[in-house]
């Protein structure tokens, strides 16, 4: 599934090619990519038909193109192997096309195609409303649930700090609470914890303030690091609006490497190998030397 820097990465695409376009033509060619909006197919495209947009933006992993001078914005949902292109019309249709945009700026053309081969994602227009602790914010209504991500100017580590003291779950089980803080997935939780040399069984209710703020530096520093890289690509389902595959995965310190040697251990001297658990029906990677399961460790 597209994480934070995936989605990132896809926001400053549509930035760059879509910012200040308007939408002439709508074609919607599945209409389970439009499920969350639930007034439907005709809704969609009136509504959206001869609409401004705006410069997009993000929080976490949701995505969002805000028109009608700032009131409402198309929501783009990526679920897990939605792509966004924006391709000239000529190009034939890829595969999985679900969604066509037409958009022009001055006297170019292009189109903004929604692509999703599992169908988790999708498009649906939302109103824009006053974020809970900055009201000059807008976020759609959708969106307002959704914590801050490590990447924003005004995350807020002390207040993740103070509500983890307060819940009986594990490191990594919030880690993934996208209210709690957002855009960190599997694959940068693993990363991040590693970096931290945190277990992801560790009771919250045991964290130091020290190691809240370590592991979410840890989140910040690496998914910079995956932003930089164009974000991770293990095949063809995350792409960038050009198409072009991320490559931060040749720089993963500990996931996917279930069996192979922990590069840290390696510089020690040290032969320790990644191992692998489950966890919340996927997999957890770590290092058992550089993160040692606490003696209270939590399921």
């Amino acid at each position: 599934m597209p994480e934070l820097p995936e989605v990132e990465v896809v926001r400053r695409g549509i930035h760059r090619w879509a910012t200040y376009a308007t939408v002439t033509q709508v074609e919607v060619l599945d209409q389970r990519s439009l499920r969350r909006h639930e007034v439907g197919e005709a809704d969609f495209i009136a509504r959206l038909t001869g609409q401004l947009l705006d410069e997009p933006q993000r929080r976490g992993k949701y995505l969002w193109i805000p028109y009608g001078e700032g009131s409402h914005a198309l929501v783009v949902h990526l679920g897990m192997s939605g792509q966004v292109l924006v391709t000239d019309p000529s190009l034939p249709d890829p595969k999985h096309l679900k969604i066509r945009i037409t958009i022009t700026s001055g006297d170019r053309i292009q189109e903004l195609r929604f692509v999703d081969q599992r169908i988790f994602g999708g498009l649906y227009l939302d109103a824009l409303v006053p974020a809970v602790d900055r009201p000059e914010e807008l976020l759609p209504a959708t969106v307002t649930h959704i914590g801050r991500d490590p990447l924003d100017d005004h995350f807020d580590t002390e207040a993740v700090f103070r509500k983890l003291r307060k819940r009986r779950s594990n490191l990594k089980r919030a880690l993934l609470d996208q209210s709690l803080s957002s855009g960190i997935g599997n694959i940068y939780a693993d990363e991040a914890l590693f970096r931290a040399r945190l277990h992801y069984s560790r009771p919250t209710e045991t964290l130091t303030r020290n190691e809240v703020s370590r592991v979410y530096s840890a989140a910040e520093q690496v998914m910079r690091l995956a932003l930089s890289q164009g974000g991770t690509s293990f095949d063809a389902l995350y792409v960038n609006v050009n198409g072009e595959s991320g490559y931060f995965d040749r720089s993963l310190y500990v996931y996917g490497r279930h069996g192979q040697l922990c590069y840290r251990c390696e510089e020690r001297g040290q032969e320790t190998l990644i191992e692998r658990r489950k966890f919340m029906n996927r997999s957890s990677y770590f290092c058992p030397v550089c993160q040692p399961v606490p003696r209270r460790a939590r399921k």
